[in-house]
This record gives structure tokens, sequence and C-alpha cells, in this order.
């Protein structure tokens, strides 16, 4: 059951990209193209069907069962708020950011 229906895709939209390795923006244009979802590569890998057959075999999205996902991610915010006078944004000079990136761990703004 869903409690949103959200049609865009969220700033975090990375955090499903990199557990799934599904490119969400690229699957979104193919599904408005009109591209079945059995046909698009990202999608058939992520249901354990091999991505550049031609797509003649479709999968049962109510049955088939998902790849397990690629380790994990999480995604945070970083945001200035003034706790003493009811958590509202304040502004200040970030002194320091340093991102330590590896193909594994990553960080973007």
């Amino acid at each position: 059951y869903f409690l949103e229906l959200n049609p865009r895709l969220q700033v975090e939209h990375p955090v499903t990209e990199m557990i799934t390795r599904v490119n969400l923006p690229a699957a979104q244009l193919q599904v408005a193209m009109g591209i079945p979802l059995h046909h698009i590569p990202d999608v058939r890998e992520l249901y354990g069907h091999n991505r550049f057959s031609d797509g003649a075999s479709k999968i049962d999205f109510d049955t088939t069962k998902r790849e397990k996902s690629y380790g994990h991610c999480i995604a945070v915010r970083i945001t200035a708020e003034n706790a003493e006078a009811g958590f509202k944004p304040t502004s200040g000079g970030i002194q320091e950011l340093n991102f330590r990136s590896t193909p594994n761990v990553w960080g973007y703004f």
C-alpha cells in the first residue's frame, strides 16, 4: 500500500539507484515513451533477466522475485537551524566539508 504517490523523482533518488542499479530518470523517460517495463534493460536486470534480450519474455512483477540489493546506502541533509528559536532556519558559513569518495562510498551536494 502507498501512503503517498509522487510522480516525480525525489532528491534522494540516488539512494535507490545505488542499491538497485536502476537509472531512474532513464527508466521514467522510457516509460513515458511507452516502452513496457519488461523491455527496460535496468528493470530486466533487477528481476534477474538478461538486460539485452529481445524483451519478448515478459516479467510477472507480482510473482517474480527481485535480485538482492547491492549493499547499503544512506542519504543525509545538512541543515542549519537555531534550536533556541524553535528550530527556525539560520545562516552561517561552512568551515570545512570533506567527502572521501570511493567507487562504493561517495558524496555530493
